[in-house]
């Protein structure tokens, strides 16, 4: 899993984006996420186990940051952004978890603002925050991080909402037992582990019946779900079985997924499920055969390309997104190249680009590094590319009937998950609109009945 910090629509995919907070001073507790959208999920029950352990009752409340380990700057978005919680709230108690918490423990406890670093295991335990010590203990009593790797299970926590948010994420797996050679999750998330199909439908049924039109499943490595299972059902009878058992979700979307392990089920229901939303985003990593290798990815180019061919054959308006590294160690000017070459071969449309950010304890790390001139260059070169690629999918769509889940000030995603500005509509809405043209970042959209006046 990877990192990104911009706003760009071009960039809006299953990762990390820009710090927010879940719940602003709800009960005295402020919740801010960094990451992905497991994060976020996770962030919710952070919330609710941090309310019961009394934390809100606290003088000056509590401000909790779940971070994300997968670059430098995250990290050092994270740190920057403790220091200012500080200073705005000198009476606060600051607790630190997530997976730079988890990753670089000792890094956090040594912050004079920091309070309590908790571990990605014990941030979901009500019982870890009660262990919040008092002012001006030292950096090992400040730490409460387990070895992931000892974590077998991943339980079904259930939540009722998720706060600001027009869809709901639901958390089908966690960590993830490879080892590219540039991540660093595993040692912030463990071994993969599966939640219980039973546990993952009732979460579903509870969401989707408290008003959520949308739920997004979401996980460390998706598309290994279930191996740890007892009959190690696959992503794919996960998703049919969601859709046959919770007929009140109106779209169901995917999060991440490595296309090499799409199971045969998974494909068909997004040929033949209009409720799985036609929008799929991939970790791609590179376009070049080499660098794959040396990143020890399972795929292949031609993979990658073959099999967007054929599930757009399947779904012939799925939009594809992927993530794509920018620099990664030994990349030559060609096999960069390559990478920009996929954005066309594979129709990619909401591309995440990110330099490549070595990470310390990672094979990458150690290997020749380029110039970080060099990095950022091919870094603005496949933004580039993403930006044309997603403004010609911009340019194909008016004239066309979309429906848009509105998500906040008239704004809203497709079911391709392209942004659309309709000006009507509550969160949380579905409402079928046309598409009247775009201003080069989103689509204008005019709803029915305003068209039909």
């Amino acid at each position: 899993m990877m990192s990104a910090l911009s706003k760009s629509p071009v960039f809006e995919g299953s990762l990390s984006e820009a710090p927010r907070s879940n719940s602003p001073r709800s009960n005295g507790i402020d919740v801010v996420t960094f990451g992905c959208r497991l994060n976020t999920y996770e962030s919710e029950v952070m919330r609710r186990e941090a309310e019961t352990a009394g934390l809100g009752a606290l003088d000056g409340g509590a401000v909790i940051f779940n971070t994300c380990a997968v670059t430098g700057e995250a990290v050092r978005q994270a740190r920057q952004a403790i220091r200012k919680a500080r200073r705005d709230n000198p009476q606060a108690r600051i607790i630190v978890t997530g997976c730079a918490a988890q990753t670089e423990p000792e890094k956090f406890a040594a912050m004079d603002e920091v309070d309590l670093v908790l571990g990605n295991e014990e941030k979901l335990k009500a019982n870890a925050y009660r262990a919040l010590p008092d002012f001006g203990v030292n950096d090992t009593e400040k730490a409460r991080v387990n070895d992931i790797f000892s974590v077998r299970e991943t339980a079904g926590h259930m939540v009722e909402a998720i706060e600001g948010r027009a869809r709901a994420f639901v958390q089908v797996q966690n960590g993830c037992d490879h080892r590219c050679t540039f991540c660093i999750i595993p040692y912030g998330r463990g071994n993969s582990r599966s939640v219980p199909m039973g546990a993952v439908v009732e979460q579903v049924k509870r969401l989707a019946g408290n008003g959520y039109a949308e739920i997004v499943l979401t996980g460390v490595d998706m598309t290994s779900f279930g191996a740890d299972l007892p009959g190690a059902p696959k992503l794919g009878k996960l998703v049919k079985t969601i859709l046959r058992q919770v007929p009140d979700v109106k779209r169901l979307r995917l999060s991440s997924i490595d296309s090499i392990e799409a199971d045969d089920d998974l494909l068909d229901a997004i040929a033949t499920e209009p409720r799985l939303m036609p929008h799929l985003h991939l970790s791609l990593q590179s376009g070049d055969d080499m660098i794959l290798k040396r990143m020890k990815r399972r795929h292949l180019r031609d993979q990658s390309i073959r099999f967007c061919e054929d599930v757009r054959k399947l779904r012939p308006a799925i939009v594809f997104g992927a993530d794509i590294i920018a620099g990664f160690p030994t990349e030559t000017d060609d096999m960069f190249e390559n990478s920009i070459d996929i954005v066309a071969e594979c129709g990619l449309t909401h591309l995440h680009v990110f330099p490549f950010s070595p990470r310390e304890g990672t094979p990458a790390a150690r290997m020749p590094q380029l110039r970080r001139e060099v990095v950022k260059q091919r870094a603005a070169r496949l933004r580039a590319a993403g930006e044309a690629a997603y403004r010609r999918h911009l340019s194909s769509l008016p004239g066309t009937r979309q429906s848009i889940l509105i998500e906040h000030d008239g704004l809203g995603r497709t079911e391709g998950f392209t942004l659309a500005a309709l000006g009507a509509g509550s969160p949380g809405e579905i409402v079928e609109a046309t598409i009247t043209g775009h201003d080069g970042a989103r689509l204008i959209a005019a709803p029915l009945a305003a068209c039909a006046a």
